[in-house]
């Protein structure tokens, strides 16, 4: 196809590449979306696959929404007036499982209509359990327990099979949770995030004739970003490939960072022992930073082990030395680059072209308190966002209500927002009644004349709220999403109840407004699809899709955000050792490739210079620490770095197998080598207690004072002794 000539030589190999397995290595900055896409539209163009026939798995939402927009416009060059209704299906994998769920819920005896929790549904719903069982919620984090709960589902683990699997005590307890927790989102029609998954597998593996209609139908399957998929994922792609083995999978083994989601490097690394007849390509060619850049980046990752080999390369010659700054605290670490950004503010160099990046976010607090000083706008990645915003939040429950009227958490967080007089004591009688006599909360709304424990006032305000919801219903069966919020807010006074007077009121009042202009996106929809698809989209929104570039302010995130973005000019704070590589990874090789990964992301992000900073000492989670240079700036080439102030070469941390026998260093322990669980500890100031979990090098404690319950410490700092 013409459209070809505009990639490079791999590229164009990629694109050419129409049938069987491929696998894709794209170095960061080396166009890989452009590669995939003009793949996508030449299996089209060359008559190969009909657009319907072809599946694109992506991470984010704009990811898809920008391959679908370049797929369009190639295909118009070879076609001309191309059908868009008549394209292949992109999406996300949590688009496509919903998508494939819709349709065939049913054969799990589940209603197709089912809502997505979020996290502080998941969250709300695990407090709630826990809370009746009467266990401590600081004993017994509701988080903790639900990422382990998400673990387990990304492994393709049920609440039964989690329970067989389940040894130590805390696991028994978090496998009964886990089976409660999943008896909760059925009654409520729920699915979270790690079921849209889970449930799709399943239905694949129990039902071999879905699976065979979308083995049919997806001939031709494509994946992006391949080594982040976890377990399931990983499943998921394998089972649609299995029959025609059209199966391109694109990614780059040294940004797999993903780890502790779950993310499973070996899936990209064992690509060609899945597919033994798979086609290798490399694309080496980068086009957004300097050679300089590269180099440093390729002398990082280059020791790493788990990796599929390869040498980035551009056109883009030289370039500025890479800036590595050895500073005395993490106060004139933020002065140091606050000056930096103003310097090149001046020299005419746009806020948005800058990022500050770091290892975790409590590392950000000292950051903006120097840029407020002085006066540079910036924006926190990770800090509260849109769609988490409670009167946000607030209208997306009263939409999944209407939607679904036995989502119990939606009813319970908005049947006394704006206040109705409903209170909590009311709340704890509706939820006794229903949990008494077997009935869902939906079902106790209708009938509140039979809760004799309430008075009449109480029964009024709950049946008028009832009628209001039920009315709701109806009008969602001619009204589209955004009018509907609009009856909303007018019906329950939400607009008065948020403009309180203050700036924030306003502010909050603004959110609710653009939510209408996010669902007026759907008004040419039927109005029951307009709101099913609008609470879909919102459900599945990444906090990286809601990055605005063209806002004038610097940004800051963590590194582990900043994957599939590019900045001309980036800040890295924090290269320090136990810092950035992270304490985790000292005695834990896996983790430090990992770690290893993640600074080579940061690195590649920077298309015309890169600041690495470092701090002598530093005040952090509480403590002081003195900690060594990171061993990845000692990893770059002199003459590609110019130090200021660093005064010391690495010293890697000693191993055992460095010594003789007859010497026998200090070494430290993890916290799996130096304690078992159940052990009894002493703690300096928390008294007595017993191991509950170990991992790595952090030990968790449950104690015996109620005031302290449970807490997590690294192992070989914090003052703990056995107890006989």
């Amino acid at each position: 196809m013409s459209f070809l000539s505009e990639l490079n030589d791999r590229q164009r190999e990629a694109a050419e590449t129409l049938t069987g397995p491929l696998l894709i290595v794209a170095g960061a900055g080396s166009g890989k979306t452009r590669a995939l896409t003009y793949r996508i539209a030449n299996l089209i163009a060359e008559g190969v696959a009909k657009p319907w026939q072809i599946l694109a798995v992506t991470f984010t939402n704009k990811a898809a929404d920008e391959m679908k927009g370049r797929i369009e416009t190639l295909l118009r060059k070879s076609f001309g007036n191309f059908d868009v209704n008549n394209r292949p299906m992109l999406g996300t994998f949590h688009s496509i499982c919903v998508r494939i769920l819709r349709r065939n819920f049913e054969r799990f005896g589940r209603d197709k209509s089912f809502v997505i929790y979020d996290t502080v549904d998941q969250e709300s719903i695990m407090k709630r359990i826990i809370k009746e069982r009467q266990l401590d919620d600081d004993r017994v984090k509701p988080r903790l327990v639900l990422s382990i709960i998400s673990n387990a589902k990304n492994r393709l683990q049920s609440a039964g099979q989690f329970k067989g699997m389940s040894v130590r005590s805390f696991d028994k307890l978090v496998a009964d949770l886990y089976e409660e927790y999943e008896k909760r989102l059925k009654a409520n029609n729920a699915l979270d995030f790690d079921d849209l998954l889970l449930y799709a597998v399943r239905l694949f593996k129990e039902h071999p004739d879905v699976l065979d209609t979308y083995q049919e139908r997806w001939r031709f399957i494509n994946v992006d970003e391949y080594q982040d998929t976890n377990h399931a994922q990983y499943v998921l792609i394998k089972l649609l490939a299995d029959k025609y083995r059209n199966v391109c999978v694109i990614g780059d083994s040294d940004q797999s960072i993903y780890g502790f989601r779950g993310a499973d490097i070996q899936n990209i690394l064992d690509f060609e022992k899945d597919y033994p007849e798979a086609k290798l390509i490399k694309l080496e060619q980068n086009y957004r930073s300097t050679q300089i850049i590269l180099d440093a980046a390729d002398a990082v990752i280059e020791k790493n082990k788990q990796r599929k080999s390869k040498k980035m390369w551009t056109e883009k010659k030289g370039g500025d030395l890479i800036e590595v700054w050895h500073v005395e605290n993490e106060y004139e670490e933020a002065e140091k680059v606050a000056q930096e950004i103003e310097n090149l503010k001046t020299d005419g160099i746009s806020l948005k072209d800058i990022v500050v990046l770091y290892r975790t976010n409590a590392q950000s607090r000292i950051m903006e308190e120097i840029l407020l000083r002085y006066g540079l706008p910036y924006k926190v990645i990770g800090g509260v966002k849109f769609y988490a915003r409670k009167e946000v939040k607030d209208i997306l429950a009263y939409l999944r209500l209407i939607l679904n009227v036995n989502d119990t958490e939606a009813l319970l967080r908005v049947i006394n927002v704006p206040s109705r007089k409903i209170g909590q004591t009311t709340l704890n009688k509706l939820q006794v009644f229903a949990v008494t006599r077997s009935l869902t909360l939906a079902e106790v709304m209708k009938h509140v004349e039979m809760i004799e424990d309430l008075n009449d006032g109480t029964k009024k305000r709950l049946a008028d709220f009832w009628t209001l919801v039920l009315s709701w219903q109806k009008l969602s069966e001619k009204e589209v999403v955004s009018d509907l919020i609009r009856i909303i807010i007018k019906d329950i006074g939400y607009k008065a109840y948020l403009l309180d007077g203050t700036e924030e009121g306003e502010m909050r009042h603004e959110n609710i407004l653009e939510l209408i202009s996010v669902a007026s996106k759907y008004d040419g929809l039927e109005p029951l699809i307009s709101l099913a698809s609008f609470l879909e989209e919102v459900a599945l929104v990444a906090d990286t899709d809601q990055i605005d570039r063209n806002e004038a302010a610097m940004t800051m995130m963590t590194l582990h955000s900043v994957k599939g973005l590019e900045y001309p000019y980036v800040f890295i704070l924090g290269c320090e050792e136990n810092i950035f590589p992270h304490s985790r990874s000292a005695f834990d090789p896996k983790e430090l490739e990992e770690e290893r990964r993640l600074m080579y992301v940061g690195v590649t992000r920077a298309m015309e210079k890169l600041h690495l900073l470092a701090a002598k000492q530093r005040m952090l989670f509480g403590d002081y620490q003195r900690n060594q240079l990171s061993r990845f700036i000692h990893d770059i080439p002199e003459e590609l770095v110019n130090r200021v102030g660093v005064e010391t070469n690495f010293i890697e941390p000693a191993k055992p197998s460095d010594f003789g026998e007859t010497i026998k260093p200090k070494v430290r322990l993890t916290a799996e080598q130096k304690f078992k669980d159940g052990d009894k500890i002493k703690h300096a100031t928390f008294g007595e207690g017993i191991v509950v979990e170990r991992r790595g090098d952090l030990v968790t404690v449950a104690f015996k004072n109620p005031l302290y319950s449970i807490k997590m410490f690294a192992a070989n700092i914090a003052p703990l002794e056995k107890v006989k």
